[in-house]
């Protein structure tokens, strides 16, 4: 599999501290818009919940669009590199599985940016869940099924 030109740079300088809110995106592979498919991308959401229901961050806000994702959580019981491994390769078991494919579901690495405490999160949040609303996928977010926020 091909890596992208600089997905190195994405790793330098990347640090996890416990208690910080992460915005992530993470693309798939060749950007396929698999998740156009509503029951690949409730795949996804599973993995997403579980990472929550098991302490590992606790999730804010997250957006689920056509060839990529963006997540806010904030980080409890693991890493940041940790969390995303784990999402990653289990989601990429599971849609392989259900899609009967094999190799690379995921883009290597993937982008993120700690928030810092003057940010509003509620803010970022919006942002987020307005993603498809900006990409022209709906005229309303509530038509949109792949998104959640731990404000509503």
């Amino acid at each position: 599999m091909p890596q992208p030109l600089n997905s190195h740079l994405l790793r330098r300088g990347r640090f996890s501290e416990s208690g910080r809110a992460y915005l992530v995106t993470a693309v798939v592979y060749q950007r396929r818009p698999l998740f156009t498919d509503f029951r690949l991308g409730r795949l996804l959401v599973a993995e997403l919940k579980q990472a929550h229901d098991l302490g590992l961050i606790s999730s804010l806000a997250w957006v689920i669009m056509p060839d990529h994702f963006h997540w806010l959580f904030e980080l409890r019981s693991a890493t940041l590199p940790q969390v995303m491994k784990r999402v990653k390769s289990r989601s990429t078991l599971t849609i392989n599985r259900a899609c009967a494919a094999h190799g690379a579901f995921w883009q290597s690495g993937y982008h993120d940016q700690a928030t810092r405490a003057e940010d509003d999160l509620i803010r970022i949040a919006r942002y987020i869940i307005a993603n498809p609303l900006r990409a022209g996928l709906v005229e309303h977010i509530g038509d949109y099924p792949l998104w959640d926020a731990a404000w509503l």
